[in-house]
């Protein structure tokens, strides 16, 4: 299973502007720029979406590792913040952390404990942030 978002950037990096599209159309031509990433303009930024990605997968992970200990929650609410940080070599993503709150009816605390673990390790965009990464590129 493969899926695609797009990204066009015009200009330099300060002064520049770009967008970001996905192919289900969730975000068409959503706007971000240097200071939607680096201040607070209006737009998104790259940190901000996997973020996104980070607390939906890690949600969904969860229901998952719950269901497979007899749990079914009535909500799981995870919040994820990434941290971009500057270091020698340039800017970096050093961490991303969920805050969860959870209601879960009945639930068992050492089993809970147990599902969370799982699926901060067992989330695939967890193990995205370990990935090998690849670039294909062409000039046109």
């Amino acid at each position: 299973m493969d899926r695609k978002a797009s990204a066009i950037w015009q200009g330099g990096l300060k002064d520049g502007k770009g967008t970001i599209s996905t192919d289900s159309g969730v975000l068409k031509q959503t706007q971000y720029s240097f200071s939607t990433r680096f201040e607070n303009g209006i737009g998104t930024n790259p940190e901000e979406l996997l973020a996104a990605a980070h607390a939906g997968c890690f949600a969904m992970a969860l229901s998952n590792e719950l269901g497979n200990a007899g749990m079914v929650p009535n909500k799981l609410e995870a919040t994820a913040t990434i941290t971009l940080e500057q270091g020698k070599g340039g800017f970096a993503i050093t961490k991303s952390h969920i805050d969860l709150v959870a209601d879960i009816p009945g639930a068992n605390k050492d089993k809970f404990q147990a599902a969370v673990k799982a699926a901060e390790t067992g989330c695939p965009v967890s193990k995205l942030f370990k990935a090998e990464i690849s670039v294909s590129a062409r000039l046109k």
